[in-house]
């Protein structure tokens, strides 16, 4: 029987098929398979198992003495803040983003900034070297002592980083444009990004370089290539931001050297990346007190406290169909929480169209900010305003309990410090201690109902009329 040279690769998830089909049965995606030559009947298999006999490996105790590895620090803090304290030698750091959010900005100015200490390259498979050095010009970089190389065959790459000279930092912008000579298949499909991420790792621990790749995401927001690609590295970051805010997030969602959801806050100018030390203050500049329909959301990102503004617009339904529209948000968790409004706090809120915006362009993705969401959406119907010193936060269950959340007084700290007096806050059942003053005060709420009174004073204001429906 004639063995099989060939395979069709789906381009979305990596799975493998012996002859083509119009939809992938793995993941779902159609028109996704492409012919791309096994890596076993390659003329060079680098790193395949061989004929002759193995040698066998030496297992060391897990009881052994551990050698600390010192981190390397970038001086740009938020970009250290995010990966855990800097970048570790032998570590590998996969930075994915859309296109156009200032990836290669990013990459270029860390590596301008390593390179006062360490031996730096960054290797471009997407631009020149002249394009490069253009806008390290224009970011006042043009004088750092970084290597440039515009290349993409990663056999050349992988010979020029092997010596004992070499670099200790290398950037490689970006993966999808690398290419393993030893495979027919086009550079971006899923077996060349396989391929050449797993030489360059490979390189990269036995020399202890911290090697830094550039990925492009798809549609839907995810790293283009194969998903094994993410669980090859050590650490994955994401840029995120909207294209009309100058506001840049760097968010971690996997690190085995620090924490994840850890995030670093930036500001696009034209001289590149800023760092911000206090997103808070940056993302509640533009706040105004006296709107009804915004609320102040005290959240967590990781390690660091970050206050949000929540903004709401409600509105009579065009034709009797009631839309919503969510910016930064879960939109499944604000239906959850109009439901919970209408059904354990007779709010009739289901014929209006409904607006929800977290100001700056920052994500939310915690639970906490259901109360703040909810406090948002009755100022809204109500047209009160939620006083201007106060912050919210507290996740509401089915029955329209407010449930508990973790580090309240972290967030309560910041508040403070951003001179907010009153916050709104899920019951604590574990005692405080009498010997600390609050920093802000606290009232404390067990059911959903209760928020709805401490819009105003007595039973006759808008918030309050709403329940009984007069509104």
């Amino acid at each position: 029987m004639a063995r099989h040279t060939h395979q069709y690769a789906c381009q979305s998830c990596g799975a493998a098929y012996p002859k083509w089909s119009g939809r992938c049965e793995s993941c779902g995606a159609w028109n996704t398979l492409v012919e791309e030559a096994l890596e076993s009947e390659a003329p060079a298999r680098a790193g395949g198992l061989g004929r002759g006999k193995a040698r066998g490996i030496d297992f060391a105790p897990l009881a052994g003495a551990a050698e600390g590895l010192a981190r390397r620090l970038s001086a740009v803090a938020e970009f250290d803040r995010t990966t855990g304290g800097g970048l570790v030698p032998g570590g590998c750091t996969l930075i994915g983003g859309d296109p156009g959010i200032g990836k290669s900005t990013l990459v270029l100015q860390l590596v301008a900034r390593l390179s006062g200490s360490y031996r730096t390259a960054y290797v471009s498979g997407e631009e020149s070297i002249d394009q490069v050095r253009l806008r390290a010009k224009r970011l006042g970089l043009a004088t750092a002592p970084v290597g440039l190389a515009a290349a993409t065959d990663v056999r050349e790459i992988v010979a020029s980083i092997d010596q004992a000279d070499g670099p200790e930092i290398v950037v490689i912008d970006s993966i999808q444009t690398m290419y393993v000579d030893t495979l027919d298949s086009a550079p971006g499909t899923v077996a060349q990004v396989r391929a050449s991420a797993q030489a360059l790792i490979r390189i990269a621990k036995r020399r202890g370089i911290s090697l830094l790749l550039v990925g492009h995401v798809t549609k839907e927001g995810l790293i283009a290539g194969p998903r094994v690609l993410e669980h090859m590295v050590d650490t994955v970051l994401y840029f995120e931001g909207e294209r009309g805010h100058q506001f840049r997030i760097l968010r971690a969602v996997k690190n085995r050297y620090g924490p994840t959801d850890e995030i670093g806050v930036f500001d696009m100018t034209d001289r590149g990346l800023e760092e911000v030390p206090n997103p808070s203050e940056l993302f509640l500049a533009e706040r105004r007190g006296d709107i009804s329909g915004t609320a102040v959301f005290a959240g967590i990102e990781g390690t660091r406290p970050v206050l949000v503004e929540v903004q709401a617009l409600v509105g009579p339904a065009a034709l009797g169909t009631a839309r919503r529209a969510v910016v930064g948000w879960d939109s499944a968790r604000l239906a959850m929480v109009l439901a919970v409004l209408e059904a354990r706090c007779g709010v009739t809120i289901g014929s209006h169209d409904v607006y929800l915006n977290i100001a700056g362009g920052l994500r939310i993705a915690e639970p906490a900010a259901d109360l703040a969401v909810a406090a948002a959406l009755i100022s809204a119907l109500s047209g009160e305003a939620v006083p201007a010193e106060m912050v919210i936060f507290g996740e509401i269950g089915l029955a329209g309990e407010v449930r508990g959340v973790g580090q309240a007084e972290l967030r309560l700290k910041e508040a403070a410090k951003l001179g907010f007096t009153r916050a709104v806050i899920p019951s604590r059942r574990q005692a405080r201690g009498t010997g600390s003053a609050q920093p802000v005060a606290a009232t404390e709420i067990g059911h959903l109902s209760e928020l709805i009174p401490l819009f105003g004073s007595g039973q006759n204001t808008p918030a309050a009329r709403i329940v009984r429906g007069r509104v």
